[in-house]
């Protein structure tokens, strides 16, 4: 969610930028654009799709995750030079890096899921184990490999909207933000002398 909000926030401002510079808001052409595609569908059997979700074993989650992960790290090193693509660059290896330590799901901590969930008993989540169908492993922090790393930052307290992030997440989401924001800067200038 916090990716959301950063795609829209940027997408909003680069629209304004662009007509406070009055030029068209472009997106920049990216190389190898599929790659999000097949990385997008990996992840929705496996985590989105409900009559797929629920019947893919935790082994064949994880790896799928992984997989994907890896597959939205090649395009971003592809498009880095494109603004905005080094930090979703980073965030993408760091997400990468403590799922792929910590058994192919983003470990989150058995407070915060309490914190998003409730009580493990009326809930139906257990230390050690994937949360529900989704990304996640219950993990206590003492068994959590790069815990600095894992979904550990929430959002503001509130009853009706509860998210948990990573330190990846919140570098991707700035990466998007900017990307999306510097579409709408100024107008390369012509670098040809008029004669």
């Amino acid at each position: 969610m916090i990716l959301l909000t950063a795609v829209i926030a940027g997408l909003g401002l680069g629209l304004i930028r662009a007509k406070i510079n009055n030029r068209p808001y472009r997106p920049f052409q990216f190389r190898y654009g599929w790659m999000v595609l097949v990385a997008l569908f990996i992840q929705w059997l496996a985590f989105g799709f409900p009559p797929t979700r629920t019947i893919y074993p935790d082994e064949a989650a994880s790896i799928s995750l992984v997989l994907s992960q890896f597959i939205l790290l090649i395009f971003a090193w592809f498009n880095r030079k494109i603004p905005g693509f080094w930090l979703l660059t980073i965030g993408l290896v760091l997400n990468l890096l403590v799922i792929s330590l910590n058994g192919g799901f983003m470990p989150i901590s058995p407070e915060t899921v309490q914190w998003l969930r409730g009580d493990p008993a009326t809930a139906g989540w257990e230390v050690g184990e994937r949360l529900g169908t989704g990304k996640d492993i219950v993990l206590p922090l003492e068994q959590t490999k790069l815990e600095f790393l894992s979904d550990r930052f929430r959002t503001p307290d509130n009853p009706y909207y509860r998210v948990a992030f990573s330190a990846g997440d919140v570098l991707i989401a700035i990466g998007a933000f900017w990307l999306l924001w510097s579409v709408g800067g100024q107008a390369e200038r012509n670098s040809r002398k008029e004669t």
